[in-house]
């Protein structure tokens, strides 16, 4: 949409940047089975513009289980002039949630999961 866009037609980063969040906290929700807060941004990397038009994709994996923590990748691909599609690789990131209670405070990722 256009209030997300810059003047030459690119996306903004931070609205890539806070949909890498999402699908890096739906995926560190449906491991721990429960609430998640992000507490760091390990690496976030833009190798090419999103532009306006533009079919965006966000991939997220799980790649390492603490106790309380899981660290995700997330990596975001966008498909490209529709009468000659291309897909390329925009954008890969990767964050650390903890698994929170309900009382806010952190919890065991359930093992069962690992």
């Amino acid at each position: 949409m256009p209030k997300e866009e810059n003047m030459f037609g690119d996306i903004f980063g931070g609205w890539v940047m806070a949909h890498v969040d999402l699908a890096g906290g739906v995926e560190a929700m449906r491991y721990s089975r429960g609430r998640v807060a992000t507490v760091a941004v390990n690496a976030f990397q833009f190798h090419q513009p999103v532009s306006s038009g533009d079919l965006v994709s966000f991939y997220a994996r799980v790649l390492s289980v603490g106790r309380t923590s899981m660290t995700i990748a997330v990596e975001v691909y966008a498909e490209r002039h529709p009468q000659n599609p291309v897909t390329v690789k925009v954008t890969e990131a990767t964050l650390t949630y903890v698994a929170m209670g309900p009382d806010g405070n952190k919890r065991d990722v359930p093992r069962e999961n690992a």
